[in-house]
């Protein structure tokens, strides 16, 4: 049987939905403006959209955009970091060109990029790569520098080269660091990946929503917020319990009391 703590744990983000929902309902009637619908037209408006066979089809193109980005950023990104937490040679000759790119906005690329790259899949994968990148390559370089140096002596006692100590030793202890940077990168992969697709407009769930907003069907525009939403809280969700799993070795296995008295 559960306790009431565990109830009330996994019910507290379905009553904040609910009650997000509530206030948006409210707040809808009390202002009554059209460009505004309220939460029952919006929710009424997913079926629709979800059941159109061309809507379903630029959902997953972004998905596979967004995956693609995801992957690509995460296989090189990972080993970026890695070697600059261990290398202060790697890390001098990166960390001018990250401080450059990081404080810019991507979407503020997309227009040189697509100069470049036209406006098609490569030009959307490329900017998610982007705003996928650094979060990881940071995380990656903190937890790589976090690696005590006995373990990397005990591992070159034992034989083992470079690149053995930096698969063997430093990447596992700094896979919690990682995963973090992972995580975050998945939710601006999400982001990058939405507005890519209102500034490059040919398909896509960012294009769905933009041309609903330009035909005024504003319970359509909404409808996909709430979609685009649904998909973010379901990738997390998904990704946390595979984090929760690779590093449960580094999770505390009982809460620490605050009394002992």
């Amino acid at each position: 049987m559960m306790s009431s703590a565990t109830i009330v744990k996994r019910a507290a983000p379905v009553l904040a939905c609910i009650g997000l929902l509530a206030v948006w309902q409210v707040a809808s009637l009390a202002l009554k403006n059209d460009s505004f619908p309220t939460a029952i037209e919006a929710i009424r408006a997913i079926p629709d959209i979800l059941g159109d066979k061309e809507s379903l089809i630029n959902i997953l193109a972004s998905l596979r955009r967004m995956a693609i980005g995801f992957g690509v950023a995460v296989l090189v990104s990972i080993p970026l970091g890695l070697l600059m937490g261990r290398s202060r040679a790697v890390a001098a000759f990166f960390n001018p060109l990250l401080m450059v790119i990081y404080p810019v906005p991507k979407a503020a690329l997309m227009p040189i990029i697509m100069l470049w790259l036209g406006v098609g899949d490569v030009t959307k994968t490329l900017v998610i790569f982007l705003g996928v990148s650094l979060p990881v390559i940071y995380h990656s370089f903190e937890g790589a520098k976090a690696v005590e140096e006995k373990m990397l002596w005990s591992g070159a006692a034992m034989g083992l080269s470079p690149a053995q100590r930096l698969v063997r030793i430093v990447l596992p202890a700094a896979l919690p660091e990682i995963l973090t940077g992972c995580r975050t990168g998945l939710v601006l992969a999400l982001i990058t990946m939405i507005t890519s697709e209102m500034i490059a407009r040919q398909s896509g769930a960012g294009n769905i929503l933009f041309n609903a907003l330009d035909m005024g069907q504003y319970d359509t525009v909404f409808a996909m917020i709430i979609i685009v939403g649904a998909m973010g809280i379901c990738l997390d969700a998904i990704f946390e319990r595979v984090r929760a799993r690779l590093v449960r070795w580094s999770e505390p296995q009982f809460d620490m009391p605050l009394s002992f008295s």
